[in-house]
């Protein structure tokens, strides 16, 4: 009887991971197209509100970024269509946890800020006696680096090094090149995150799946 208890456990454990593992190459290989969509909506709007910002108004054009996320969302309810199905697993409910988180914080921080930037909040000033003058507060570094820790973690997750080492790079990268640039600059730096970190790993994705 004790017997077969231990083999009951030990099957109803194998066929737990089975599925873990089942679930974790569905979802790698559903992700390649939304990760080169996403990262392609990044890079061409990056570009866009950067000719804007130079030629025609300032950085008043960072609002189009909201434009980019609900163009986003649409292309990939057009994707999921044709994705492959996969039940609800602890993987996927991870996954959509960790991308639901990062874009929490930045679409929250990006409200803020922009109100901010419009005069309809006050100013950030330092305390006095320690420097006078303004916080200056480089979203682009902010957003590489919490881009790079959600991707490094989803890597993690689906147990897939390119996906990992791509958020890592990326992340790590540019936070410290958006550092060196200004302004508009720094929309290059997305740009090249974007790359990086989300269209490279889902056509290497697409490729070793094809």
């Amino acid at each position: 009887m004790e017997t077969k208890e231990n083999l009951t456990a030990e099957r109803s454990l194998e066929i737990i991971r089975e599925s873990i593992e089942r679930s974790q190459r569905t979802i790698t290989r559903n992700s390649s197209w939304s990760l080169v969509w996403w990262g392609s909506c990044v890079v061409f709007f990056a570009f866009l509100i950067a000719y804007l910002w130079k030629q025609h108004g300032g950085p008043a054009w960072n609002a189009l970024w909201a434009v980019m996320w609900i163009v986003g969302y649409l292309g990939e309810r057009v994707i999921g269509r044709h994705r492959e199905p996969v039940p609800t697993t602890f993987v996927g409910r991870t996954i959509s946890q960790v991308w639901g988180t990062f874009g929490a914080f930045m679409g929250v921080m990006g409200f803020v800020l922009g109100l901010y930037g419009c005069g309809l909040l006050p100013a950030i000033s330092l305390k006095p006696g320690i420097h006078e003058g303004y916080a200056y507060i480089n979203i682009t570094s902010i957003i590489s680096l919490c881009f790079g820790i959600a991707s490094t973690i989803m890597g993690s997750v689906i147990r897939n090094r390119i996906v990992q080492v791509c958020g890592f790079i990326a992340g790590l990268g540019g936070f410290f090149l958006a550092l060196h640039y200004p302004w508009a600059e720094q929309l290059y730096v997305m740009a090249a995150v974007a790359v990086v970190g989300l269209i490279i790993p889902g056509l290497v994705i697409y490729y070793q799946n094809k």
